[in-house]
């Protein structure tokens, strides 16, 4: 029996009320400010594999960044600065109403935005980060636990969203000289004034060989690209070092 690579659709029925469109409306410029606020107060002092985006870029005019989902403060941050190189940046964000404050965010950044979710829209989020990719060479973000865990359990869709693209998956890490955790998947805030340290790994292809369908081969990937992940946040706690 092959395994289950994305759930069923669905959406959800809660609605954008004029209160709710206020509320977030006052929220989302304090929200942005507080995030550029915390992003000035670290620095980036390293970003290890810097080479990597260049060469997968050079290959292909998109790709699939990839990291842990307590990654996303920093990995966001260092993606969002190469955007003037040319990358052209998307972000998943929740179909649901409390999605439109970090939608509204990602846009100000410059960011495209995929309103679905590889628990309730994954069909539909798989077929809208396919047509980014290859249509509008946009490079949206992979977060493979996200967006409820379990934590480190590298999911399917990002490896049949690779094969399907012919784009590859950039994993990617960081580390933070001081930080807190917090939440499900143990999410790494900064402290203000701390180092960052980035670390990227080299563009991993999914040839259309691949047999995905076969839960063995699946299992053997899920767990390369798990492993290197892990790697990659040791190195780049290194390199703080």
């Amino acid at each position: 029996m092959k395994p289950a690579i994305l759930p069923e659709e669905r959406t959800s029925r809660r609605q954008l009320t004029p209160l709710r469109r206020l509320l977030y409306g006052l929220l989302t410029p304090v929200g942005l400010a507080l995030l550029r606020l915390w992003w000035r107060s670290c620095r980036i002092v390293r970003a290890e594999g810097a080479g990597h985006l260049d060469t997968a870029l050079a290959a292909a005019p998109s790709l699939l960044p990839c990291y842990w989902h307590q990654h996303e403060l920093f990995c966001a941050r260092y993606l969002l600065q190469q955007m003037p190189r040319g990358l052209k940046l998307g972000f998943l964000i929740s179909p649901s109403v409390d999605g439109e404050v970090p939608a509204t965010i990602a846009r100000r950044l410059g960011a495209e935005v995929i309103r679905g979710s590889s628990t309730r829209t994954g069909a539909r989020a798989l077929r809208d980060y396919y047509q980014l990719l290859v249509n509008e060479n946009v490079s949206p973000v992979i977060t493979p636990d996200g967006p409820t865990g379990p934590r480190h359990e590298f999911k399917a869709g990002a490896l049949l969203l690779a094969q399907i693209s012919g784009r590859p998956l950039l994993p990617m890490a960081y580390a933070a000289s001081r930080a807190w955790s917090f939440g499900w998947d143990a999410f790494v805030l900064p402290w203000p004034g701390s180092r960052v340290a980035i670390a990227i790994g080299a563009p991993v292809y999914l040839a259309k060989s691949v047999a995905l369908g076969d839960a063995a081969v699946l299992a053997e990937w899920q767990q390369r690209l798990k492993d290197e992940l892990h790697r990659l946040h040791e190195q780049a706690r290194s390199a703080l070092h």
